[in-house]
């Protein structure tokens, strides 16, 4: 996949001068480029759920597995209490993945959740009233550009990385820690149909190709 990305609090520079970083930031970027239009396409079409529209939770699926195989922490809690460990489908207060010294947050849910998805990586980072159960010093956060969510059919009320750029100036304050933002791209090759919710290929438009 290709991605853009933005630098919060000289992130940028941390990561690739920061041994404590560096390695982290480029098994991200790796696991990134490393994904394929097929391979989304294929995940897509094995994709048996009748209600699925987009390709959201493929990319999600692809970025877990490539992730957890670099040995990422996936759903890792953010505090030792048992009040906020994870029960269920509530990870409130959990990270998507971390390792180390960085959290990483896949946000492809609701815009409501843009500012809780910036926010939880500062809480793993900072100190805490409530025991922690892990301690980083940086974030990233992986969401959809507009372009993306247009091609992958994803919901229209679903945050973007547009929408996380708005953020970060009213939320300075709070947000203490470097974080990167990062957008994927639209495929190159392919969109979803919003209509028959079919892959259809770019150079063909009257091409789709289903499982």
């Amino acid at each position: 996949m290709r991605f853009k990305i933005h630098s919060f609090r000289h992130a940028e520079t941390i990561f690739n001068n920061n041994p404590s970083f560096a390695t982290l930031w480029l098994e991200v970027q790796n696991v990134l480029a490393s994904i394929t239009d097929q391979d989304i396409i294929n995940s897509y079409n094995n994709n048996t759920r009748k209600s699925k529209k987009s390709i959201s939770d493929d990319i999600n699926k692809l970025i877990d597995e490539r992730l957890v195989n670099l040995s990422w922490n996936r759903q890792s809690p953010i505090f030792n209490a048992s009040a906020y460990r994870p029960k269920g489908t509530n990870h409130w207060w959990t990270l998507d993945f971390a390792k180390d010294s960085i959290a990483v947050e896949v946000a492809f849910n609701h815009g409501e959740a843009t500012a809780w998805n910036l926010i939880k990586p500062v809480l793993s980072s900072e100190l805490n009233h409530v025991q922690k159960a892990i301690q980083t010093q940086a974030g990233i956060i992986i969401t959809a550009t507009d372009s993306m969510k247009s091609a992958g059919n994803f919901d229209n009320a679903a945050g973007s990385y547009e929408k996380f750029l708005q953020y970060l100036d009213p939320l300075r304050n709070i947000l203490t820690v470097p974080m990167i933002i990062i957008g994927l791209e639209a495929p190159d090759t392919f969109i979803i149909n919003s209509k028959t919710k079919q892959v259809q290929m770019i150079n063909n438009p009257s091409s789709s190709i289903s499982s």
